[in-house]
């Protein structure tokens, strides 16, 4: 074999490796980069999980629409706003509820308090609940009790706080409501929604 035959030969292999080693390095990209793909996918997808999660536990927290009404709480003989009137509600409870337009399904005379308490499912402390009535507490009679107070709470409005120790915020004597609406915000209807005071109302 002459050299230069030789030389060709050997030019060529080193061609063909080099080509072939390429081809390698270009498979190995792709599947990197497959790899990262899949990887950013899984992490959008468990991002979007974690926010439904979220959503749920939040939803865990709204007020129930229950029209169980507690034992000893007396009809209103005489409210402002009768069963059956047509209302705009001016409280902010839960979303979407300020500025609703709402029905009256019940009328009581109590004394509604503002409650602080840490839910007996644990997390963070609620403040400043409202309402809970006289006859959402246990083992307080009719006596209206003083801001300070400490009682134990026999509502069952949100998750966590039946049972629950809580602090008396404050307390007034007046007339509270049971309504239906439907949230400003959108959404299913709220049934038997507890307790909206008086001043919380505006005839429609």
């Amino acid at each position: 074999m002459s050299i230069k035959a030789y030389r060709n030969g050997v030019l060529i292999l080193s061609t063909i490796l080099v080509l072939i080693l390429g081809a390698c390095s270009n498979a190995e990209s792709n599947d990197t980069n497959n790899e990262n793909t899949n990887h950013e996918n899984m992490n959008e997808e468990n991002e979007i999980n974690n926010e439904s999660k979220g959503d749920k536990n939040h939803g865990d927290m709204e007020h129930s629409s229950s029209g169980e009404i507690p034992n000893g709480l007396k009809e209103a003989e005489n409210p402002t706003y009768k069963i059956g009137s047509e209302v705009i509600l001016k409280s902010d409870h839960m979303e979407g509820m300020n500025g609703a337009e709402a029905t009256i399904v019940g009328a009581y005379d109590t004394t509604v308090y503002t409650v602080s308490y840490t839910p007996t499912t644990g997390g963070e402390k609620v403040t400043n609940h409202k309402w809970v009535i006289q006859e959402e507490l246990k083992d307080t009679g009719d006596k209206t009790l003083k801001p300070g107070s400490d009682v134990t709470l026999e509502a069952n409005h949100m998750e966590g706080m039946k049972g629950a120790k809580a602090t008396i915020d404050s307390a007034k004597r007046t007339t509270v409501y049971v309504v239906d609406y439907i949230p400003t915000t959108g959404g299913e209807k709220v049934t038997n929604h507890k307790w909206v005071t008086e001043s919380e109302l505006s005839a429609k």
